[in-house]
């Protein structure tokens, strides 16, 4: 008797919540998120823009490879041709190029000065490729929090309305955390998107740093070797 109550009442809990979400559009989803929502929807928008404008941004300033690079400026310098290889630098947009370019046009200056000169470039280029970057990191980090927010907040008007209204039961309670728990699914859509990207600009970044660096280096060889040769002459 009582085994056949139990099935009925969890029958009907189980049919009730099958159409708990029945035709649930996205926009009834905010309605019910509430302030959090919006605030969710303004950061999604926020990351996907500066993620779009920043793979766009890398996509620009990585389409020479530093290997051929610098190969041409080699050939150059062979040449004795200083003025063609500033030439190649001006051509190509990637920061390496920027900052050869940088030490070619201090290379009158001594070894510490063009080094230092190449140095400041390497951190304004560092500061370009970081731009906007840490939003997304933030955004990344705290989408999730926000959304947490969103659902405690929705558990305790939950709580609070069946207290008030004294029926309900455990139906109410169950439609109530679900849809507070909408939010919680919000932050997490809006969180691993930007955490993924935040990841990946971190790593492309190192790679820009390497290749500024490595490309430092050896331009000031290239310079040294060339004063070398003259004394010698």
């Amino acid at each position: 008797m009582w085994d056949d109550k139990i099935s009925r009442v969890q029958l009907t809990e189980h049919q009730a919540g099958g159409n708990m979400f029945k035709d649930f559009s996205i926009w009834e989803a905010v309605k019910i998120g509430g302030p959090v929502m919006y605030a969710l929807i303004i950061c999604s928008v926020v990351s996907v823009a500066i993620i779009l404008e920043r793979i766009v941004y890398f996509y620009r300033r990585s389409c020479v490879p530093r290997i051929a690079f610098m190969r041409s400026i080699r050939e150059q310098f062979g040449k004795g041709d200083v003025k063609n290889a500033l030439m190649v630098c001006k051509d190509v947009l990637t920061p390496f190029a920027h900052v050869v370019g940088i030490g070619l046009n201090s290379s009158h200056l001594d070894e510490k000065e063009i080094t230092d000169a190449m140095e400041r470039e390497i951190i304004i280029e560092i500061y370009n490729l970081e731009r906007w970057t840490g939003i997304v990191g933030t955004i990344g980090s705290t989408a999730v929090y926000i959304g947490l927010l969103g659902t405690v907040w929705g558990i305790m008007e939950t709580f609070r309305d069946i207290s008030q209204a004294g029926s309900g039961g455990m139906h109410v309670a169950i439609r109530g955390i679900s849809e507070a728990l909408i939010c919680t699914a919000a932050g997490l859509f809006v969180a691993i998107p930007a955490v993924v990207a935040h990841n990946y600009f971190v790593k492309r970044i190192s790679r820009f740093v390497m290749d500024m660096e490595l490309c430092a280096s050896e331009t000031a060889s290239l310079i040294k070797g060339k004063k070398s040769g003259a004394k010698d002459v």
